[in-house]
């Protein structure tokens, strides 16, 4: 019971519950969105080159690990099947940009062969991934 003399409370909202609440929500797309990158090749060492730009983001992906492995999009491929399997995805495009992403360890031989199969594809635009130091 409540005497006649007292004053009213003025009703009041406890705002601290919601700003956790909205840290809490905050927190959980920082999070989330550090996942959300992705990455085209098979993760290899790259070797590193200060005139290195940032290319817009590729389509088709060729990777050469550091024991001479081809891929293809993240798919074992052989050297011989390659020009195929690059003219099957380009599809009706008539340029592409194929991105080769060696390991800095493969010999220079190996990353030749697989960029003159790519070279002879028409259409097909050669970048080379490297690193910024």
């Amino acid at each position: 019971m409540r005497l006649p003399d007292e004053p009213d409370i003025p009703p009041q909202i406890n705002i601290v519950p919601m700003i956790d609440v909205i840290f809490a929500i905050l927190t959980f797309f920082v999070m989330s969105s550090l996942y959300l990158t992705q990455s085209a090749g098979l993760p290899v060492n790259l070797p590193n080159a200060a005139t290195a730009e940032q290319q817009p983001q590729s389509q088709i992906s060729v990777t050469i690990d550091a024991k001479g492995q081809l891929s293809l999009n993240r798919q074992p491929a052989e050297v011989g099947d390659l020009k195929t399997r690059v003219r099957a995805l380009m599809g009706a495009n008539a340029q592409a940009l194929v991105v080769v992403n060696a390991d800095e360890r493969v010999s220079h031989g190996r990353v030749i062969t697989v960029m003159d199969q790519l070279r002879t594809i028409p259409g097909v635009r050669l970048a080379i991934a490297a690193q910024r130091p």
